[in-house]
């Protein structure tokens, strides 16, 4: 409970793995949201481009920037055991990390299905994919992402071995509109972030040019 009644409620970050055949599978809400986060940004340039006058274009480029997410989540069957969860009893922390592992999986029905017919000579195999995931982080970033790879390091253990503690270093990549169809619900989740960010910058900028005509105005 926060120090401070007054105070707005804490909103938790997550992972949501958009299945539409086991939706409750891939939502994974931090338990306690990650103190930091690192963004990598990269322009996707036109390299070399030039106009019909043979001037280089270096400002042209072929869409939003590639971004890259890294934040470290912490996992702990703790609370859940002292107030006598039946299932981190019985589990730990393995139903939750499971629900991040799935976020990297294709459908085992798919998988069997895929295997049946190449038994029976079927070259026309349906490719299979995982999940589109969503990063969830706040009202104003809500990302499609493809979670590139994770390590996991378990540091406490029940008394059958199940992990009662781990941490979690995360890789995602941001998916924007020129990874995603436009039938995909990442093209639009993305255009709707993208807006977000204009409209932003816009009142920061609005904020900055008062701030310069204050300063012009009342320089000493």
């Amino acid at each position: 409970m926060s120090a401070f009644p007054g105070s707005p409620r804490l909103q938790k970050g997550a992972l949501v793995g958009m299945d539409p055949a086991n939706p409750l599978a891939g939502v994974i809400v931090f338990q306690y949201n990650p103190e930091r986060m690192t963004r990598r940004l990269a322009a996707r340039a036109v390299g070399g481009y030039e106009d019909a006058g043979g001037r280089a274009e270096p400002f042209r480029v072929t869409g939003p920037p590639e971004e890259d997410i890294d934040l470290n989540v912490e996992i702990d069957a703790a609370d859940q055991l002292a107030t006598g969860d039946p299932l981190a009893a019985l589990s730990g922390i393995t139903p939750v990390l499971s629900s991040l592992e799935m976020l990297l999986y294709p459908k085992s029905t798919l998988v069997i299905a895929n295997a049946v017919l190449a038994a029976f000579g079927n070259i026309e195999i349906v490719p299979m994919q995982a999940p589109l995931t969503v990063f969830v982080w706040g009202p104003q970033r809500v990302l499609p992402v493809r979670l590139t790879g994770f390590t996991i390091t378990e540091e406490a253990y029940d008394a059958h071995l199940n992990p009662i503690l781990a941490k979690v270093d995360l890789s995602l990549r941001v998916l924007s509109y020129a990874d995603l169809k436009r039938s995909d619900p990442g093209y639009s989740m993305f255009i709707a972030h993208q807006i977000i960010k204009e409209l932003n910058a816009t009142a920061q900028g609005a904020q900055g040019v008062l701030g310069l005509r204050d300063t012009a105005l009342n320089p000493f």
